[in-house]
C-alpha cells in the first residue's frame, strides 16, 4: 500500500476488491455509496449540493479541483454525496471564494481523498459499471481497515437504500401571476430559479404531499423534479404522478420526473452502466433538429421501446449512445426532460424547456 507521507490518510475501496490509497481531506470518518463519476471541469459546488447525489460517492474526472474555492453556488442547503474522490486539490483563488473546499467538507463532515489516479477508476466503472465504494479519511492510517470497507462496499445495495428525504416545505417563492407547484423529491435550487425568473408564483411541496393536498393549491402547472433512487423503487411516487397527470394541469418532468412520468404511463425505466454526468451532453430536439449541449446527472433511463401504447414519443435523444432524453404526449399536456434544463452547473442552451412549459401553462393546458 502507498500511505502519504504527510497529511491524514484516506482510502477508497470498490466492491471489485480494488483498493485505493491516498491523502484525505474533508472530515474524518467513514462513508459508503455508489461511486460514480462526471465530466464536468467547473461546477462542482453546484454538483455536491445536488440532491440527485445522494448515497454516492463522486468522482471527478478533471485533474484539478478547489482552484476557484466555495463561492455561493449552491443547489440546496448542504453537501449531498458521500464522498469525494479527486486527482489533486489546489488552494482557492478567486475572488468570489469564501471559503476552501477542504474547509467545506470538513465542516460538513465530508471525507474526500486525492492523489487518485481518476482515469483508471473511471475506466474501471466504464468497464465494470457502476459499483459500491467505501471510503474513509484518518490521521492514522493504521486506523484504516481496508477489509472493513471491502465488506461495506459489498453490503451496500443503491438500488434498495431510500434516498428522498422529506422536504421542509411547503415553502412560497415569486409573486408572479401563475401559480405552478414543484414536487420535491429532492429538488435542485436552479430549478426554482428558472421557474421564478419567468414570472411564477412558486410553492414547493414534499412529494409525501397526495394529490388531495397538492391540488387544494390550485396550481396553474406542476413541476415533478429531479432526485436520487432508483425511480422504480418509489411505488407511491408513481402512483402520486399518474395522479397529478390525470388531473390535465400542465406537467413538466425533469429527471427524476422524466422517469417517474414514464413509468407512470407503463413505461418502463432501466439502469445504465455508468449513468450520464457532466455539463457537456449533447441533446437533440426531435421537433426542430436543434442541438443543445446540456447537463446530466442520472443513472437510471426510459426504455423507448417500451413507449407504445403509453401516448408518449420522443421529443429528445441524446446524440453520443440514443439514450431517450425526453418526451410528450399525444394528449396531455406534458412535457419531460431526462437532461437539466437550467443547467447549474453547466450551459443555458435548453433553458427554452421553461419557456415550453410557461408558454403551455399560460394557455391553460391547450398545446
Amino acid at each position: 500500500m502507498l500511505v502519504p507521507e504527510e497529511g491524514p490518510a484516506a482510502v477508497l475501496a470498490l466492491k471489485d476488491g480494488t483498493v485505493i490509497w491516498g491523502r484525505g481531506f474533508g472530515g474524518a470518518g467513514t462513508r459508503v455509496g455508489e461511486v460514480v463519476f462526471t465530466t464536468a471541469m467547473n461546477g462542482y459546488t453546484e454538483s455536491l449540493t445536488d440532491p440527485s447525489y445522494r448515497g454516492q460517492i463522486l468522482v471527478i474526472t478533471h485533474p484539478l479541483v478547489g482552484n476557484y474555492g466555495v463561492p455561493p453556488d449552491f443547489e440546496s442547503r448542504r453537501i449531498q454525496v458521500e464522498g469525494l474522490v479527486i486527482a489533486a486539490l489546489t488552494e482557492p483563488s478567486h475572488p468570489r471564494s469564501e471559503r476552501s473546499l477542504h474547509e467545506w467538507l470538513q465542516g460538513e463532515g465530508i471525507p474526500g481523498i486525492e492523489g487518485v489516479d481518476t482515469r483508471a477508476v473511471v475506466k474501471r466503472i466504464r468497464g465494470s459499471g457502476v459499483m459500491a465504494g467505501a471510503l474513509s479519511v484518518a490521521e492514522d492510517p493504521g486506523d484504516i481497515d481496508p477489509e472493513a470497507l471491502l465488506r461495506a462496499a459489498r453490503e451496500f445495495d443503491y438500488e434498495s437504500v431510500d434516498l428522498v428525504r422529506p422536504s421542509l416545505g411547503p415553502a412560497t417563492m415569486g409573486v408572479g401571476g401563475h401559480h405552478v407547484v414543484v414536487v420535491d423529491f429532492g429538488i435542485k435550487g436552479g430549478i426554482v430559479r428558472e421557474l421564478v425568473a419567468r414570472d411564477f408564483k412558486v410553492t414547493v411541496v414534499p412529494w409525501s404531499w397526495g394529490l388531495k393536498e397538492i391540488m387544494s393549491l390550485r396550481p396553474d402547472g406542476i413541476v415533478v423534479g429531479n432526485g436520487p433512487g432508483n425511480p422504480s423503487a418509489m411505488e407511491d411516487g408513481v402512483e402520486l404522478v399518474r395522479g397529478i397527470l390525470g388531473t390535465g394541469v400542465p406537467t413538466l418532468g425533469i429527471c427524476l420526473g422524466h422517469q417517474l412520468v414514464a413509468l407512470a404511463l407503463g413505461a418502463r425505466v432501466n439502469k445504465m452502466k455508468f449513468g450520464h454526468r457532466g455539463i457537456n451532453k449533447p441533446v437533440r430536439d426531435l421537433s426542430t433538429g436543434r442541438l443543445s449541449i446540456t447537463t446530466h446527472n442520472h443513472g437510471y433511463a426510459v426504455d423507448p421501446s417500451s413507449l407504445d401504447g403509453t401516448g408518449l414519443r420522443p421529443r429528445f435523444v441524446d446524440v453520443d449512445d440514443g439514450t431517450l432524453e425526453g418526451m410528450v404526449h399525444e394528449r396531455m399536456p406534458l412535457l419531460t426532460s431526462q437532461f437539466h434544463p437550467e443547467g447549474s452547473p453547466g450551459p443555458r442552451d435548453a433553458s427554452y424547456v421553461f419557456d415550453e412549459f410557461r408558454a403551455m401553462v399560460l394557455a391553460g393546458g391547450r398545446h
